[in-house]
């Protein structure tokens, strides 16, 4: 199939192309139309269909693979491993979904998941999608305070959490975080269901409030629950997201063009086949777990590998085991956990049989090119880098092994995906850039089947935050700076905005300066994120203080910085730790009192700090220069 016609088609036509991949899902209904652009930005895709998303996951391939593998659970941390077939997993969703509708869940219904990677936390989300709920699935590594702000956001009927989770062989308790957020939300849900690993000795049940999954789950474990037929717009989920204002931002994703996006995509950009084995090695937290660890795998009717643990856990040949024992032909990791590989002895790439295996597929931050190589050559496998944003659901620029395989550029993800109208245009005049002229990434709408559809609650900011920036023509702002090369091939070169990418987790700088201004001695701070080997980027905190007593010496200005990290990791979870803080006596602004972020930014990264003209107070400057050379 010829790649550049296929693409074509998709813009040109795009009714035609996007009613010819509908046929890869289940309707219960038909679609009456299948584009609706009456009111840009806003679009909605296969209107007047009715389908499920855990229909199409799990119910449809019941005839044709009931005793086919569909979730392997797997946990290095515990030595436990499951395998459910297609008949076990549709068993444990419908128990599943008869514990939620008993708790008074129900069709558009929010449900907030705070879970670790465990195949109860897979069946929570699909039986929502099941009974038509809208799932909000919470990173378990985010702390109290970031957990109750989504709370209120979504206003859940239940929240679904476990006692614990694992990392590095030891527990890592979920309950109490998920009682300090429940105390702190003003929307806390009537009923905590919980489902015990007995990881947490001192976990502590509220009464009245907290329900046992498995007490619940013995009660219902004969029970058939119909699915909730939805049409096609209704909202899937809510997933939260780092924004430029400190909070989060609820991206809404549809049913049907969800479902259809996807199952295009394991065709066309993974070049899967059903019956085959998916290993991805997010987390549900992410949108990567969502598309690619859940729905996408289980809707194009292949095995998913939901994994509890490390990379280099109990060695650094643990995914390559993986791979041999449960024959993986599609994988799909991070840049940041290539890097991690990166610094083992290479002989653990070849110790097991990885002959299965297809492609890897790497997302989440850019793929520099020394690491893309040296995964490349190790393995001796194709490794495919590819764009995407949790906005958008799936990939915007890849290439299409699927479709046609083009040559692997080291460094670019590749094209556009078909259905992205993309283009690079200039920042302030948006303008199309020409080959090799840095600009914003865009894409011409209407958005693609599987997009975000708006901001939960918040239509105007979806206008605000995505198609806002450009006066002349409405455009979808990606907030990443990027480049077309002669040949084509586009290259990611970074954030335009206020939101870091580390280890592929996105990060609003506002969120962590908020964090670093709660300790009382704390007067200003900017954040900026910085350039690192490993991560891709790191959030670095510039803080001036209300008493200079307590940056007097080094002892003191190390016994400050600890404070001040350890309360982002209270407010926000270890994740959004800064990597360093530095104490100065000011901040650079410009003479209307704007901070500097982009000159701080480049002198943290060692960079020209360009135009000055509008700066306030030239020592403030030259402090940030002092501080990042010490």
């Amino acid at each position: 199939m010829d790649s550049q016609a296929f693409y074509r088609r998709s813009i040109d036509d795009p009714e035609g192309f996007w009613g010819d991949q509908a046929k890869l899902i289940e309707w219960r209904r038909p679609p009456e139309k299948v584009l609706d652009y009456a009111h840009p930005p806003f679009r909605q895709w296969f209107v007047g269909g009715e389908t499920n998303l855990c229909h199409n996951a799990v119910d449809r391939h019941l005839a044709a693979r009931g005793e086919q593998p569909a979730l392997i659970y797997l946990s290095s941390e515990t030595g436990e491993e499951r395998t459910y077939t297609y008949a076990e997993l549709h068993r444990e969703v419908n128990r599943c979904a008869a514990v939620l509708r008993a708790l008074g869940v129900g069709k558009g219904e929010r449900v907030v998941i705070y879970m670790p990677m465990i195949a109860e936390a897979v069946f929570c989300m699909l039986a929502c999608a099941r009974l038509g709920a809208v799932h909000s699935v919470v990173f378990g590594g985010f702390a109290a305070h970031n957990l109750a702000l989504r709370i209120d956001d979504a206003k859940p009927c239940l929240l679904i959490c476990a006692d614990a989770g694992m990392r590095g062989g030891k527990p890592v308790p979920y309950k109490h975080l998920v009682d300090e957020a429940m105390r702190e939300a003003k929307h806390a849900p009537p009923k905590v269901l919980i489902v015990d690993r007995g990881l947490d000795a001192d976990m502590k049940w509220v009464d009245g409030r907290d329900e046992d999954y498995w007490d619940l789950r013995d009660e219902h474990r004969d029970a058939e629950v119909p699915v909730t037929w939805l049409e096609a717009n209704e909202p899937s989920y809510i997933l939260y997201t780092s924004g430029t204002t400190g909070k989060p931002k609820g991206v809404q994703r549809d049913v049907g063009g969800y479902a259809v996006a996807l199952a295009a995509s394991m065709r066309y950009i993974y070049g899967a086949q059903p019956g085959e084995t998916m290993f991805t090695t997010s987390d549900i937290g992410w949108v990567v777990g969502h598309s690619y660890i859940v729905y996408g795998p289980l809707i194009h009717g292949m095995a998913t590998i939901v994994y509890e643990g490390l990379p280099i856990k109990p060695d650094a040949g643990i995914w390559w085991k993986i791979v041999q024992d449960h024959k993986v032909s599609t994988m799909f990791s991070s840049p940041t956990a290539i890097r991690v590989l990166k610094k083992q002895d290479p002989a653990w790439l070849k110790k097991y049989d990885v002959s299965s295996l297809r492609y890897l597929f790497i997302a989440g931050e850019p793929l520099d090119e020394p690491t893309s190589r040296w995964i490349t050559d190790g393995l001796g496998v194709p490794v495919i880098d590819h764009y995407w944003q949790t906005e958008t659901g799936w990939a915007m620029l890849t290439l299409l092994p699927g479709v046609e395989m083009k040559p692997v550029k080291f460094g670019s993800p590749g094209f556009p995906a078909y259905g992205f109208d993309i283009r690079v245009v200039n920042e302030m005049t948006g303008a199309e850039c020409g080959p090799n002229e840095k600009g914003v990434l865009t894409v011409k709408p209407p958005l693609p089947p599987g997009c975000l559809t708006t901001v939960w609650g918040d239509d105007q900011r979806f206008i605000n935050s995505y198609f806002g920036q450009f006066e002349k023509e409405l455009l979808y702002s990606s907030s990443d700076w990027a480049l077309r090369d002669d040949d084509g091939y586009f290259f990611i070169l970074g954030r335009t905005d206020d939101v870091i990418n580390t280890a592929g987790h996105r990060l609003g700088t506002r969120e962590i300066e908020e964090a670093l201004q709660a300790h009382a001695a704390i007067a200003e701070v900017a954040v900026v994120g910085v350039q690192d080997e490993l991560k891709g980027q790191v959030p670095i905190g510039f803080c001036t203080v209300k008493d200079p007593a307590r940056i007097a010496d080094a002892t003191a200005r190390a016994l400050l910085e600890k404070e001040c990290i350890a309360k982002v990791a209270e407010l926000l979870g270890a994740v959004a730790k800064p990597y360093k803080l530095h104490f100065v006596n000011a901040l650079p602004k410009t003479r209307s009192g704007k901070l500097l972020r982009r000159s701080i930014q480049a002198l943290a990264e060692g960079r020209e700090t360009g135009d000055l003209s509008t700066l306030d107070d030239p020592n403030a400057l030259e402090e940030i220069r002092k501080a990042v050379k010490k």
